[in-house]
């Protein structure tokens, strides 16, 4: 294999040529980033069919769901940095053909256990393809375009979010459950093949050093977020006995990492990293923005159908408002990215989760639909402003070989956000309603809750805004010095 430079790859004056293979490769990384949005929206509205289909209970079939996203959050930190030392086409070729085949068995799979199996390999190829599709960026694209080429790949995200419930109901309608598997397997091998021909060639110093993996951080760092993730999920907030026990194997095992990483020749994660105000920032708002954004999930269909009395086939047409306007303000966000700044950016994204979140809290039931809809093109469509923005300051100026370990912490910090947010905002929004059993609440006590979970969340994104403040601060006293 002949090494190609990065700069060779970059659209140049006088060589027309080379713009379609630029565009091509922007092409293969929004499929690289859209197929693991897609197989974790569209599975979901299989679970009523798959629990039919086995003759299993739901809590059995949350498992095809959750092994996909515990694979996802536990190795993309992994691979991300593997591929800074392997090789970032070799590994993401890799991991879209574990995903290829992954997709398919799970389409075949005779038993439960078997298509859970799968769907945790399928999470593996995931890892891969969204660590790496990040990296990607900075070698593939022009330093005045990153802003935009981010802002894709959040929109071919949110797009794969958006179609997931419509295209599986679809399907699984008139072809059965295996048809989303069917359907998702030939879209992951177009984009090995494309990946194959169209994306740089690791460099040489990309092939330096293989033998300096962590395998001892990654399995520490594995056990902890695997234990964290288990706490906060198996019991959806109730933070009984197993998932306090959890949560101290999590305290423990993080403590024996942060050990190792100290002492290790080639970390996993580069402790000094979190010095970095811009890093270190960035992390710590995903998660924050992340969990907010996991309310709307959350909160949104108790409330559009409990409170505001709605139907449940038009819950669904409801819910998407979210995915769509993210996917249609991505791009945008990226161009004001590239004009304004991404600092800039991130404080208007933050500002207007903070005025969305306030509004959720606030707006009368009386406002009905759209009071709600209102709201929540608000909070959405500032989450992808400051996702944007946020991911553009982090990955600019990453050194070549952290850029797959960085971008795998960035991916992390969104999925622990929005697993955590899942399981306490939960929690927050159930307490708040006083309700035992909140499918049966009355409309008055899940409006309570509603508010309640949003003014939460609005603390939360204020706390971020405190971060971002923070992070600024630090970064102008370090010049002033």
């Amino acid at each position: 294999m002949t090494t190609t430079s990065v700069n060779q790859d970059k659209p140049l004056p006088g060589k027309p040529s080379v713009a379609p293979a630029f565009r091509w490769a922007i092409l293969t990384l929004s499929l690289s980033m859209l197929l693991p949005a897609l197989s974790t929206s569209i599975v979901n509205v299989a679970l009523p069919s798959l629990a039919e289909g086995f003759s299993a209970s739901f809590q059995q079939v949350q498992w095809i769901v959750l092994a996909y996203l515990l694979a996802i959050s536990i190795l993309i930190v992994g691979v991300g940095r593997l591929g800074d030392i392997a090789g970032r086409r070799r590994l993401l070729l890799a991991g879209i053909a574990v995903f290829t085949a992954a997709t398919f068995l799970s389409g075949v799979a005779p038993t439960l256990w078997l298509l859970i199996a799968a769907r945790a390999a399928q999470g593996l190829g995931a890892a891969s393809m969204m660590a790496l599709s990040m990296a990607f960026v900075a070698e593939t694209v022009p330093p005045s375009r990153i802003g935009r080429a981010m802002g894709l790949l959040g929109t071919m995200s949110a797009v794969g979010t958006a179609l997931g419930p419509s295209l599986g109901g679809v399907l699984i309608a008139g072809f059965g459950w295996r048809a989303i598997f069917f359907v998702t397997a030939p879209l992951g091998l177009l984009t090995f093949v494309l990946a194959r021909r169209y994306l740089p060639a690791d460099g040489p110093t990309q092939k330096v050093g293989r033998l300096g993996f962590d395998y001892v951080g990654m399995l520490l760092l594995a056990l902890t977020l695997g234990a964290y993730l288990l706490a906060v999920t198996l019991e959806h907030g109730v933070f009984g006995t197993l998932s306090l026990v959890l949560m101290l194997a999590a305290v423990v095992g993080l403590g024996l990492f942060v050990l190792v990483e100290r002492r290790v020749t080639s970390p996993l994660v580069r402790l000094a990293n979190f010095r970095e105000p811009v890093l270190s920032a960035g992390l710590a708002m995903s998660a924050l923005v992340s969990t907010v954004m996991m309310t709307t999930l959350v909160v949104g269909p108790f409330h559009l159908s409990r409170a505001l009395g709605i139907q449940t086939a038009l819950i669904g047409l409801v819910m998407s408002a979210g995915p769509v306007v993210a996917a249609l303000t991505g791009v945008p966000a990226g161009r004001m990215v590239d004009r304004l700044g991404a600092q800039r950016v991130v404080f208007v994204g933050l500002i207007g989760m903070v005025v969305g979140s306030i509004s959720m809290s606030l707006v009368p039931v009386s406002f009905g639909i759209a009071g709600y809809v209102t709201s929540l093109v608000v909070i959405t469509a500032s989450y992808a402003l400051f996702q944007t923005a946020n991911n553009t300051t982090v990955m600019t100026g990453i050194r070549a070989d952290q850029r797959g370990v960085i971008s795998g912490m960035l991916n992390l910090s969104r999925n622990l956000g929005l697993l955590t947010g899942a399981s306490v905002m939960g929690a927050v929004f159930a307490f708040a309603s006083g309700a035992t059993d909140i499918t049966t609440a009355a409309s008055e006590d899940v409006a309570t809750g509603t508010r309640w979970a949003f003014a939460v969340a609005a603390t939360l994104i204020t706390v971020a805004l405190g971060v971002a403040i923070g992070s600024r601060n630090r970064l102008s006293a370090d010049r002033d010095e």
